[in-house]
């Protein structure tokens, strides 16, 4: 018999209990089973009691447990054709399990979603591209398998989370710092999968990838890289193989499951200096790029230079009605206003330098220097910290509104802010979606999309909300956005900016830098050239590797 109780899926109370504030009461309508398309409810009652027979019963959820599986932020609740809900859930603790939830698959013709700990929110979390596959949650192969110190790498599985690194890091004293995102609570392989960004200098995570362990479609298992070899001395070393390198077919993809990683970590420099810097009018954002674009190519800041919105700050003080409840988007005289309260910018932004403290000093007075030169309106301000007695300096010791997850310190901190539309009587339901175009690190580049999407935003009643991610030559814009779950006129705000953002980015040829698996279809769409002849190329490797697995499955 299949369970129908929710694991507990965070052994440290306060991120069990934030779980369960945004899965639980999340929903504005019952969830209605469904099956695998296709498949009949006769053949799904096998299949589930082939899964029970491999996984016992604690590792097969079925009904009320696929609450926890669902997009919390779900857009399309009211519509059961598009809403996205998997039939049942299976939990492996091994990668032999894995396997045999392949085998069973395969047998009945079932589509499998698969995710690390599902925190991917705001692109749809644990919730399935198709509705009514098996979702294969990932989260109980949680073994942290290694830490090198020596050569500052880690070898992980799917479950592990960025807490779980920093906390063995710490308990073990290992000096290194492993590149963690705004929240803690999401998987490592996850997250560098899907191509997400921390910010240490090494901070673009699915760069820093060396080795994977992969099980195949057909259940075979293979090894990317050095880790391929047995018994390799440099398995988590070098990026280097023998032929193609593969790795890149499973970023974003599902032409196999990862059970293994091996990452690069930083190792805990001698000095860290924190950086922050803001300007005070929107048109800033321009030269402020085109500054900052200059020290990313050149390496003087040598990690994410992370830039926030006026309004993320307001939001992280508390709901909007608290700072406007006036008609339509926040007025600009009280902007000017809130930032005169909470003493920041309309942009603000914040980066770290690392490295010997006479390194660190003079990379502070360069930037010094150009700021300046360059931004006479800005505010520059940096805090240089030193290990104690020549040795390399701990995380811990830095205070957290100077290091936080720039010395790779995990957090919940930023998790609030989807609470910002919520009524300020109390009610409603907090929901939060982001469109991340891929951006070019050019000043003119960036005002312009400022200015088209607070219109977009604006004409349907919403604030510009949004941060971006400076890279050395291109930007990861977030356009970020809460709102009531609860609020039909909401929902229906979203998918007009939703629209209007997609046409815009489209027609600068600006991709997104993960989708939502609502608008999974409508990303795959820009790339465009040759007829779609990427899509094309991906798909067929997937046909391939479905005619490999049904050949080896009939034989």
């Amino acid at each position: 018999m299949t369970s129908t109780k929710l694991p507990v899926r965070y052994e440290d109370p306060g991120y069990q209990k934030a779980h369960q504030e945004v899965f639980q009461g999340s929903l504005t309508r019952p969830l209605k089973e469904v099956l695998p398309p296709g498949v009949s409810q006769a053949e799904f009652k096998l299949a589930v009691e082939e899964f029970l027979g491999a996984l016992g019963p604690d590792g097969v959820l079925t009904g009320d447990a696929m609450s926890d599986y669902i997009d919390p932020y779900e857009l399309y609740e009211d519509n059961d054709v598009d809403r996205k809900v998997p039939s049942a859930a299976v939990l492996p603790r091994s990668v032999e399990e894995l396997q045999s939830i392949l085998k069973v698959a395969n047998k009945h013709t079932i589509p499998l979603w698969t995710f690390s700990r599902g925190k991917n929110l705001g692109y749809g979390g644990p919730a399935p591209r198709v509705s009514g596959s098996v979702a294969v949650d990932l989260h109980r192969m949680n073994k942290i398998i290694e830490v090198n110190e020596k050569f500052s790498y880690a070898t992980v599985e799917p479950g592990v989370t960025f807490t779980d690194l920093y906390d063995y890091c710490v308990e073990h004293k290992l000096s290194v710092w492993p590149s963690v995102p705004s929240l803690g609570w999401g998987s490592v392989v996850g997250n560098t999968l899907d191509r997400g960004t921390g910010f240490t200098p090494t901070a673009t995570h699915h760069q820093n990838i060396s080795g994977l362990e992969v099980v195949l479609a057909d259940g075979d298992l293979v090894r990317t890289g050095q880790f391929g070899i047995s018994n390799s001395q440099a398995a988590h070393l070098s990026k280097f193989s023998f032929g193609p390198s593969i790795e890149g077919l499973f970023l974003q993809s599902n032409l196999g499951i990862v059970t293994k990683m091996g990452i690069w970590l930083y190792p805990q420099p001698p000095a860290y200096a924190s950086c922050t810097i803001d300007l005070p009018d929107l048109e800033d954002v321009e030269q402020l790029v085109d500054t900052f674009n200059e020290l990313r190519q050149n390496g003087v800041v040598p990690n994410t230079f992370y830039v926030s919105s006026l309004t993320e700050f307001v939001a992280m003080k508390g709901t909007r009605e608290k700072a406007w409840s006036g008609p339509g988007p926040i007025p600009l005289w009280r902007l000017r206003e809130l930032q005169k309260e909470l003493d920041v910018g309309f942009w603000n932004g914040k980066f770290g330098l690392y490295g010997p403290q006479e390194v660190v000093e003079g990379h502070v007075q360069a930037i010094k220097r150009l700021a300046a030169e360059r931004l006479p309106k800005s505010r520059f301000r940096s805090h240089i910290f030193n290990g104690i007695d020549g040795q390399p300096l701990k995380a811990e010791d830095v205070p957290p509104e100077e290091g936080g997850f720039f010395v790779g310190i995990p957090s919940l901190f930023s998790l609030p802010m989807i609470k910002f539309r919520l009524p300020e009587s109390g009610g409603g339901i907090a929901g939060h979606i982001d469109y991340s175009p891929i951006i070019p690190s050019s000043g003119r580049a960036v005002l312009e999309w400022v200015k088209l999407s607070q219109k977009i935003c604006e004409d349907n009643g919403f604030d510009l909300f949004c941060d971006f991610f400076m890279h050395e030559r291109h930007i990861i814009f977030v356009n970020f956005m809460t709102f009531d779950k609860a609020n039909l006129n909401h929902r229906v705000s979203m998918k007009k900016i939703f629209s209007g953002l997609f046409r815009e980015a489209k027609s600068r040829g600006y991709s997104a830098y993960r989708a939502h698996v609502n608008f999974m279809d409508t990303v795959a769409d820009f790339y465009d050239f040759n007829n779609h002849a990427y899509r094309r190329f991906v798909e067929q490797l997937k046909v391939w590797t479905l005619e490999l697995t049904l050949k080896i499955f009939l034989d």
